[in-house]
């Protein structure tokens, strides 16, 4: 995805933020959840060693078949007050594909499923934030892969917030979830055998250093 706008959301409930709290004091351990009132707003940047996107999809109808990519790159716009004025934009670097098997990740990596000599990156950038509650929102965003560009939604979920106990940065993660068709990508090899639909979950978490948080 070339760059690519994706988690922007906005904080937990209350009771739940003071609830998980209090129970991780009450056990000696430091919590890494934003204190009410606040997820603070800002730009952020990825953190590509806690994101992750996992897919899912159907084999021979009698199974999920799933798979990993990492390495992701890009940015988030959060703004807490306004929700639906935050942006992100991401880009992923499809060779960095992972599944259980070496023989069917280069098999993947090929013509004729996603040809990653020719087609690199996939990328999302967000164009709609609709916020579902306080935790929950749907992010509408264009989403460009095997070179085909198409509107996608993700249904995001804010996981928490906070500092970062080993290097100080302020940390904010979302999980996202959505299904896209191959075939409208351009991507329809065996499609007798391998489903059309493909499960999406994003595990996102963004970072700003000290020098850019809000106080």
């Amino acid at each position: 995805m070339k760059r690519a706008a994706f988690f922007p959301m906005v904080g937990l409930g209350t009771l739940l933020t003071l609830t998980c709290t209090e129970l991780a004091r009450a056990s000696g351990v430091t919590p890494v959840v934003a204190e009410v009132p606040a997820v603070e707003g800002g730009l952020y940047h990825v953190d590509d060693l806690r994101t992750q996107v996992v897919f899912s999809v159907s084999c021979l109808s009698v199974s999920w078949y799933h798979g990993m990519f990492s390495g992701v790159s890009g940015s988030l716009q959060l703004d807490s007050a306004h929700p639906e004025q935050s942006h992100v934009a991401l880009q992923l670097p499809l060779h960095s594909l992972t599944t259980t098997s070496g023989s069917v990740t280069q098999t993947l990596w090929d013509e004729g499923w996603l040809d990653v000599r020719k087609y690199p990156d996939a990328t999302f950038v967000s164009t709609q934030v609709v916020s579902d509650g306080p935790s929950q929102a749907r992010v509408a965003g264009r989403l460009t892969l095997h070179g085909v560009t198409r509107p996608v939604t993700l249904r995001v979920h804010f996981v928490g917030a906070g500092k970062n106990p080993m290097d100080q940065d302020y940390t904010v993660g979302f999980e996202a979830h959505g299904t896209i068709q191959r075939s409208a990508f351009g991507i329809r090899n065996a499609m007798s055998a391998v489903g059309d639909d493909v499960k999406l979950t994003l595990t996102g978490v963004f970072e700003k250093s000290p020098s850019d948080t809000l106080r």
